[in-house]
């Protein structure tokens, strides 16, 4: 395993972990939107783009030509939409009384601002994987 990764060999590891994680992150983003009772329509679109990268990472695992083609098309489109959430969580910050100007207040209080990073970088772990060469 480590001499795979030394050699930059880590492909199907790296796109089962990407199936894997986004399950996770999903199982928690469901969570958090769930409690503000999906306010925003905007807030189903993490949970529509996670199946797509769980199935193409699952198959990037079994398949080479799957992690080269529909892997990194999910994952850029994890990305994107981990980076519209972080619009929207700043923007929520904003609409809280005060908005930034009560940052010490509405950052803890209001939509956790790097949440969708941890989005957006599970993503980019789906477009890596397809930028390295498979295992032997």
């Amino acid at each position: 395993m480590v001499r795979n990764v030394e050699h930059g060999r880590f492909e199907r590891s790296l796109s089962g972990l990407t199936a894997f994680s986004a399950l996770v992150v999903a199982a928690e983003v469901y969570y958090e939107h769930y409690r503000g009772s999906f306010g925003n329509k905007f807030m189903w679109s993490p949970i529509i783009a996670t199946p797509p990268v769980v199935v193409a990472g699952i198959a990037g695992v079994r398949s080479r030509r799957a992690a080269k083609t529909a892997l990194p098309v999910a994952s850029a489109a994890y990305v994107a939409t981990g980076l519209s959430g972080l619009y929207f969580h700043f923007r929520g910050v904003a609409r809280k009384p005060g908005g930034w100007s009560e940052a010490a207040y509405n950052v803890v209080m209001g939509p956790p601002v790097m949440a969708p990073l941890l989005f957006s970088m599970v993503g980019g772990m789906g477009i890596l994987a397809a930028l390295l060469r498979r295992e032997k």
